[in-house]
């Protein structure tokens, strides 16, 4: 299996992202001019809209993540870059220089989200709107037809969370906050019920203050509950069995652990209020990061289900590919927990397309198979896979420049006895397997199992070992190793 050929360009240009399932009507982000040819009044996309804008003033509407809109009146709006537009907005918003790394514009649309560099044009992203959805969504013709992006300015994905705790400005902190709370409220930070209720926590306390005894705060916090905690902890529970409890009024199952957590909020005992709410911004952020895949950017994909049943009938489930800094998570799209997370020392990647629909991102890490070690393999078939190889490339690239070189090699005189291996070497990580919903669930995955047995590659019952891949973490701390097979291993 070759090495990849990968959107080189593209995949650090554009970073695509899976389709918003929870994001919020698109409205129109450019105004002004006049629709295009064949384009209805009530028809007119945003692409047309701007199309014969030429070098007059334009209104481009950019929107915050709490549904904020920020009007510019700019020149040129069909040259004007992204870099041109963002520092208009951190003038708009009165926002510090870190805004500059903090931050990066987004064309976004249910179907596609895209990170622009800040060279880009976005007016000339929006005129390929279509022909991106053609190539890297399955979205049928009818919806890309009326498809429509619009601006918005959110996390940049290449701003570490070691630079984000640094952050003192209570506006960028603001941002930062709206953003994860719509990731958490949305689910696409899957979280624990523990976690949700102490996230909740803090979102009441900047709602609607410190925690005050009395039924009104109940009252308060049970109307607004899905400000607070995603959707699925706030259906009440229903069925024969909860038909039979008294009359009184139920809770919801986040509800009580959600009034808890507010009232165990700490309050500080004086100072101004934005450095009062910066702390509980900092604190939502600091409980965030405890997320391996916060700040990540989004793809979907499907993967193969195990064989089940006397048929051994397989089929696919929808995941989504959360890839940052750190690593990749495979989530599931339905279940909202994590399948599969690997740091990238874990692991060694590959892309490979065969025809037009077939496109496919391979995953390879260290595993077990019936007690024995092994090398799994798993395939994740989406038409972004090319993106995400080159995000996963370019990631490692990026931890690579900033990382300190490796001490130099001490010589050894030949009389002195080898000391033990580090434990980085003698013992490969093991992955969490846990109830938590952050942790991974192989069992959940059908992957291929292979060793190495140095003559030839061996498919195991269900087991496997050895990368085919020359793109992995190369320096560093690698964990990732070849496992070398047992005897008695059989060949299929």
């Amino acid at each position: 299996m070759g090495r990849g050929g990968g959107l080189r360009g593209a995949g650090r240009f554009l970073l695509y992202s899976l389709p918003c399932t929870g994001s919020r009507p698109v409205q129109r982000e450019m105004e002004g001019g006049e629709g295009g040819p064949g384009s209805g009044p009530a028809e007119r996309s945003q692409r047309s809209s701007v199309s014969s804008v030429g070098t007059r003033v334009a209104d481009i509407l950019v929107y915050l993540m709490d549904d904020t809109v920020v009007p510019l009146a700019v020149e040129n709006v069909a040259s004007i870059t992204a870099q041109d537009l963002h520092r208009s907005i951190r003038e708009a918003l009165q926002l510090p220089d870190v805004a500059m790394e903090a931050f990066a514009l987004w064309l976004i649309s249910p179907l596609l989200e895209v990170q622009l560099k800040p060279k880009h044009q976005p007016y000339k992203v929006c005129r390929q709107w279509s022909d991106l959805l053609f190539r890297f969504t399955d979205a049928p013709e009818d919806d890309i037809a009326v498809d429509e992006p619009s601006l918005q300015f959110r996390r940049n994905v290449f701003f570490p969370k070691r630079r984000e705790l640094q952050v003192s400005s209570e506006d960028v902190l603001r941002l930062l906050y709206e953003e994860a709370k719509f990731n958490v409220l949305e689910v696409r930070y899957p979280c624990d019920a523990e976690d949700c209720e102490k996230l909740g926590a803090l979102v009441c306390r900047l709602k609607l203050g410190p925690y005050r005894q009395g039924q009104q705060t109940a009252c308060a916090v049970k109307e607004k509950l899905d400000s607070f905690l995603p959707a699925h902890l706030c259906k009440r529970p229903h069925g024969l069995f909860t038909a039979f409890r008294s009359r009184g009024p139920r809770l919801v199952p986040g509800e009580q652990g959600l009034l808890s957590a507010y009232q165990e909020v700490k309050e500080e005992a004086s100072g101004p209020e934005a450095e009062l709410l910066a702390r509980h911004y900092r604190a939502y952020l600091h409980k965030c990061h405890e997320l391996p895949y916060y700040g990540c950017a989004f793809f979907c994909g499907e993967v193969d289900k195990p064989a089940q049943g006397f048929l051994h009938r397989g089929g696919r489930k929808t995941v989504t590919v959360a890839i940052n800094l750190e690593g990749v998570h495979v989530i599931d799209t339905k279940e909202k927990h994590v399948l599969l997370g690997l740091r990238f020392q874990e692991l060694s990647w590959d892309y490979t397309c065969s025809g037009e629909d077939e496109h496919v991102l391979w995953l390879e890490f260290d595993g077990e198979s019936e007690g024995t070690p092994v090398n799994k393999l798993l395939k994740v078939y989406s038409k972004q896979a090319e993106l995400m190889s080159g995000l996963i490339e370019y990631c490692i690239e990026l931890g690579l420049a900033k990382e300190p070189p490796p001490p130099p090699e001490t010589k050894v005189s030949p009389s002195a006895a080898p000391g033990p291996p580090p434990p980085a070497a003698s013992q490969r990580h093991k992955l969490r397997r846990q109830s938590s919903v952050v942790c991974s669930r192989i069992q959940h995955l059908a992957t291929i199992d292979y060793v190495d047995d140095g003559k030839e590659i061996k498919r195991v019952k269900p087991k496997r070992t050895t990368s085919f891949f020359s793109r992995q973490l190369s320096l560093g701390p690698a964990t990732y190793t070849a496992v070398q097979p047992a005897d008695g291993l059989e060949q299929s």
